[in-house]
């Protein structure tokens, strides 16, 4: 969507509430992973909008919840101490609780269930009342409850047009449905209709990846759906506090000029309430801990204690990987200052400036030390590169490691994790490699082995938390950066107690995060931080190829072994029967590659060479069945998609009446999915890039049909093309469109505030 400016809008602009500029700061806290805002179970589905007065103090809680997790234990017994009284309970007392808890227990379940039974039916009474088509009733029940509480009846009977803000719920549909509830009373111009209507474009432009829209796009969206009065809507979303205005000065290629003694041209920015939240959360977040930062001393008197007497004797030197204090600790913990395994009492000493340069010097690749040495002088550092300069984050975790700091890194999903551990040769440094959820969702030594994110395997044992909640952890490294949204950004750098060093790694060529926002594109545009960019060259015909249309040039290379091979094809037909060829029979006879470590990559779901229409021809010819279990078999290859912007390949090992029982790539045990969860999985030998991304398979098949061409951008080429680590087939069927989209179509634009936002703070520093 178009970030121009409307030259018309200024006028207009000034009826709405007074905005908040840049400047004002964040709110306390956003949602978390996994919030009802955040992780909406149902396929591209929008987050719920919800029209809560207290929607600020929920987001705070849910944050403060988010840093407490692992502490909560000593104050849930302090909390039941207080409530027993100062003397606490009599013998008679607690010999009764034990008897009279689980019936106490079993009473209050069943009263649950009764009124969340009350609510659906009613609720359901009101749908069918509305119009509702019977067999949507009862899922629209159900979301409508989980929005809206025991009270969604009496909320969609006062505001019909609530219903737009459940899942797949058009502006059509929601009309009907208020004039079947409301009669002549449902005009277009009806205030609620034109606030639904406002957060409905804004939740739709966020899952197009928009944290924001300009105010006159919002306006002329308004007006194409029969809004008769689009700016008294905005005006009424606004003071209903759902929707946030924002002023920034405009900049680009199309910013207006001012003189010197006139002020700068701005445009107001209109969002989401929770986004808005969260895109100042991430920035506050980033800039408390650069601001709070201490850098190395220059002599061994910075240490302290035992480690500064014996870097001053030279005994145990930094950087040596046989320093029994560098490394001591329990290895299999992961915790370099923990004799047991619980983490730390308090940070290490810091290391001084000598022992960061012994450590840069000692490592062999330029970019290593490059590295190192950046994120010894600075609390945030951003590295790019792609997966060959996975090795300097391997390099930079092991020598923190060394030099005692609690070092960890934190990855996209569990390929990025074991691919970076893999790259470690200490035992205690490869358990320092975890997912973002292994962090953040309660990966301790005291919680080692509780169940994993999605139900599948069991915690590792993680950093632990400080007293005030923050991550125990003085480096944090986290792959994958570009793949980070607005909302988990925001959780992350909240996590991080004042000072902690950050580095965010990825590679800027490849699609952004499903959810809204370009974190890690803003922040390379606003440089808050050093770059590093890696040095670490991929030499093969894939390497080569990619590096090209990362510059916006399509080339062919030397590919004597078969690395990349270009096949055309006339339509959509001939180009699944060629790909279906490649997986099943061409690349695993010619290459030695079997099928189950090919993908075929296309850019969308429907469409005659989608990946339904992929994965049908695949499941064919690999593993035929009548699809017995929700129409899938034993055996079938499937990726579990959790949350949206999450997707974990897999097999079908099993199903009966529980559900699925699935074999997750890098799962410590198996998943089973219950039979209401079904339409979490889809088959996977197919995926489209989305899916693909943060992880990598020995031979991609990209296909590309001739009704791609519209989509193809130079990120999206780059991303599914750079999947490949051996081999690369493209099945092309999009004519002169592939060329067009790596010369001319970068990306897709997204509005976004976090540049604006760190450039305020930056002018407030000065």
């Amino acid at each position: 969507m178009s970030q121009t400016h409307d030259p018309d809008s200024g006028p207009q602009e000034a009826a709405l509430p007074e905005p908040r500029t840049e400047a004002g700061g964040a709110e306390a806290g956003t949602p978390a992973a996994g919030s009802p805002a955040a992780a909406a179970p149902e396929p591209g589905a929008g987050a719920g909008t919800g029209a809560d007065a207290g929607r600020a103090a929920e987001v705070a809680a849910l944050a403060e919840a988010i840093r407490t997790i692992g502490s909560g234990a000593p104050g849930a017994a302090r909390a039941a101490g207080a409530a027993g009284g100062a003397s606490g309970p009599t013998d008679a007392t607690a010999a009764a609780a034990p008897a009279a808890a689980p019936v106490s227990a079993a009473a209050a379940a069943a009263a649950l269930d009764e009124a969340r039974a009350a609510a659906l039916s009613a609720v359901a009474e009101v749908l069918t009342a509305g119009g509702a088509p019977g067999a949507a009733v009862a899922g629209l029940a159900t979301a409508a409850v989980a929005a809206f509480g025991e009270g969604a009846a009496t909320a969609l009977r006062e505001d019909p047009w609530g219903l737009l803000s459940l899942p797949g719920v058009r502006p059509e549909q929601a009309d009907g449905f208020a004039r079947a509830l409301l009669g002549a009373e449902a005009g277009p111009g009806d205030s609620r209709r034109g606030q639904a209507l406002a957060v409905w474009l804004l939740e739709q432009a966020a899952l197009r990846g928009h944290s924001a829209l300009e105010a006159g796009e919002l306006r002329e969206g308004l007006a194409k759906l029969g809004l008769p009065e689009p700016e008294q809507a905005l005006q009424e979303a606004v003071l209903d506090g759902r929707v946030m205005p924002f002023q920034e000065e405009e900049t680009g290629p199309g910013a207006a000029a001012a003189d010197e003694d006139e002020e700068p041209p701005v445009r107001m920015l209109l969002a989401l309430d929770r986004l808005a939240l969260a895109e100042d959360s991430a920035a506050d977040g980033l800039v408390r801990i650069m601001s709070t930062f201490e850098a190395p001393g220059d002599a061994p008197e910075a240490a302290v204690g035992e480690a500064a007497a014996d870097e001053a004797a030279g005994d145990g030197a930094p950087g040596d990987e046989t320093s029994e204090d560098a490394t001591s600790g329990d290895p299999a913990s992961g915790d370099p200052a923990s004799a047991d395994g619980a983490p730390a009492a308090g940070p290490p000493a810091a290391p001084t400036v000598d022992a960061w340069e012994a450590a840069a010097a000692a490592e062999r690749s330029a970019s290593a030390s490059a590295l190192i040495r950046a994120v010894a002088a600075h609390p945030l550092v951003l590295h790019t590169g792609d997966a060959a300069a996975r090795a300097e984050l391997a390099a930079l975790l092991a020598a923190a490691r060394r030099l005692g700091l609690r070092a960890w890194a934190a990855s996209w999903n569990e390929y990025g994790r074991d691919a970076l551990a893999a790259l470690l040769p200490e035992p205690g440094a490869q358990a320092a490699s975890l997912t973002l959820a292994e962090l953040l969702q309660g990966a301790s030594a005291g919680q080692a082995g509780q169940a994993g994110p999605g139900g599948e395997g069991r915690l590792p044992a993680g950093p632990g938390r400080a007293e005030d909640g923050s991550l125990a952890v003085d480096l944090l490294i986290v792959q994958d950066a570009p793949l980070l949204d607005l909302e988990l950004a925001a959780t992350l750098v909240e996590a991080l107690a004042d000072g902690t060093r950050l580095v965010l790694s990825g590679d800027p060529g490849q699609l952004w995060s499903a959810g809204p926002g370009r974190l890690f594109a803003d922040l390379l545009a606003a440089k808050p931080a050093p770059v590093v960019a890696s040095r670490t060259p991929d030499l093969s015909p894939i390497g080569e190829l990619v590096s090209g249309i990362g510059i916006g040039e399509l080339q062919s290379v030397e590919a004597p072994e078969k690395e990349v091979v270009i096949l055309t094809a006339r339509e959509a037909g001939e180009a699944v029967h060629r790909a279906v060829q490649l997986l099943t029979d061409s690349i695993p006879r010619a290459l030695g590659i079997p099928a189950e470590q090919t993908v075929l990559l296309t850019p969308g779901h429907a469409g005659p060479a989608g990946t339904r229409a992929l994965n049908a021809a695949a499941k064919a010819q690999l593993n035929p069945g009548p699809g017995r279990f929700a129409g899938f078999d034993p055996g079938d290859r499937v990726v579990y998609s959790p949350l949206p912007g999450v997707n974990r390949p897999g097999t079908v090992l099993s199903g009966d009446a529980a559900g699925l029982r699935i074999a997750l790539a890098g799962a410590r045990a198996e998943l089973l999915l219950p039979p209401g969860q079904v339409d979490r999985l889809r088959h996977g030998w197919a995926l489209t890039a989305h899916q693909a991304v943060g992880r990598r398979w020995p031979g991609v098949v990209v296909v590309l049909p001739e009704d791609a061409a519209a989509t193809l951008t130079r990120q999206w080429v780059y991303t599914a093309f750079s999947r490949a680590e051996r081999h690369l087939s493209v099945v092309h069927a999009a004519g002169p469109a592939l060329a067009q989209a790596v010369t001319e179509r970068a990306a897709a634009a997204r509005t976004t505030r976090l540049r604006a936002i760190l450039a305020e703070h930056a002018e407030q520093a000065y």
